[in-house]
């Protein structure tokens, strides 16, 4: 339910408003030009593009077929040139690095490390590589006047057979960056059900995991995310729209499923741009995400592969008040639910809360009033 303020932001405001990030993918969110210089430095030949702006349009239009799968083929070429130490800090650095200028305070950032090992790297030595790459990309961004915390998932493909393998490693590292697990990939034919062993082991290491699901599957995928695997968040879980009925009046009705999401503040990693390039949903207007947030569902706005998306979480947010006239305060719940769901410890979210997001948010509510008083006063003046 949208508030009844006049606060609605413009684009400036919604850049500068603290924003909060479960579901990035860093394989997915590479600058175009640094590909192209990756690329060459590593003598890989396939780009389809070597100019940086056309290489950039080829992943979008590439992306935007439909198809999830169609979709997950795109990355055959960021994960090519992402196979060294060097590579990988420098990727990880500009990730943080972008995500701060867009005003981005806090973001859990994924990938897999099993597909970052064809030129020699070990699993360890890849997720050091990430991990001393966000430390250096936050130090970037304090450095031009930012503030960026980034925590790192680590992913299992589903349909490979490491995600034990995978879960061990992200319990290794939980201290030192790693801040929780995932599983991804195409879902039709892979179940989260096939990897019981890794999350039953997180679960005995009390270890925070979320599992992509409900996006190009329906509601088996998310039910056994929750039901079987122990899932704390859903990545997407945009399918949970298929357990509510609209009755012609407009009356609205959950199911079993979408009332358990819901009760249990189960949080929804929703990426509206991304939904519409693989075939979740049609259109921003016809998202699920506009009666979710209506319902009171935990939900989080994401970018999900901001270079496939050619998007940010400035531009996602743009979209998103564009089409439901959302305000200020519906980005601070956004924002808050996101940073709720985080999986750092719980007084650290809190601050986060306290002394970041909410005070970032009044601050730029104030900005409308002042500017109302000052348009009033104005008003006033030249009656007078």
């Amino acid at each position: 339910m949208t508030s009844q303020s006049p606060d609605v932001p413009g684009p400036d405001q919604i850049r500068r408003a603290p924003k909060v990030l479960l579901h990035d993918h860093l394989d997915g969110g590479l600058r175009p030009g640094t590909i192209v210089e990756l690329a060459l430095a590593q003598g890989y030949e396939a780009l389809p593009e070597t100019e940086p702006d056309k290489l950039g349009v080829w992943f979008r239009e590439a992306a935007d077929s439909g198809s999830l799968e169609r979709y997950l083929e795109t990355f055959a070429h960021t994960c090519a040139v992402m196979q060294t130490r060097d590579a990988l800090f420098r990727v990880a650095a500009e990730c943080a690095e972008d995500l701060a200028e867009d005003g981005v305070v806090y973001a859990e950032v994924r990938y897999a490390p099993e597909q970052h090992l064809t030129a020699g790297l070990s699993l360890e030595e890849v997720v050091e590589a990430v991990n001393d790459g966000f430390r250096e990309g936050e130090h970037r961004a304090r450095a031009n006047g930012h503030r960026i915390r980034v925590g790192a998932l680590l992913t299992a493909m589903r349909h490979a057979a490491r995600a034990l393998e995978i879960a061990e490693l992200a319990n290794r590292y939980r201290d030192l960056g790693v801040v929780g697990f995932d599983i991804a990939g195409a879902e039709a034919g892979f179940p989260p059900t096939r990897h019981l062993d890794a999350f039953e082991y997180l679960k005995r290491e009390n270890n925070h995991f979320t599992i992509h699901a409900g996006e190009a599957f329906g509601l088996p995928s998310i039910w056994q995310a929750l039901q079987w695997c122990g899932a704390d968040r859903l990545g997407h879980g945009v399918r949970i729209i298929d357990d509510i009925e609209i009755a012609d009046d407009g009356s609205v009705t959950l199911g079993r499923l979408a009332s358990y999401v819901r009760d249990k503040r189960i949080p929804l990693e929703l990426c509206p741009t991304s939904n519409l390039q693989t075939g979740a949903a049609a259109s921003y207007a016809e998202h699920p995400i506009g009666l979710l947030r209506k319902l009171h569902f935990r939900v989080t706005v994401n970018t999900d592969n901001r270079l496939m998306s050619g998007t940010s979480m400035s531009r996602e947010f743009e979209r998103l008040t564009e089409t439901f006239g959302y305000t200020l305060d519906d980005m601070q719940w956004f924002t808050v639910n996101a940073m709720k769901s985080a999986f750092i410890p719980f007084d650290e979210r809190l601050a986060m809360i306290n002394d970041v997001v909410k005070p970032g948010y009044a601050e730029l509510k104030s900005e409308w009033l002042f500017r109302q008083t000052a348009a009033t006063s104005g008003s006033s003046f030249a009656a007078g």
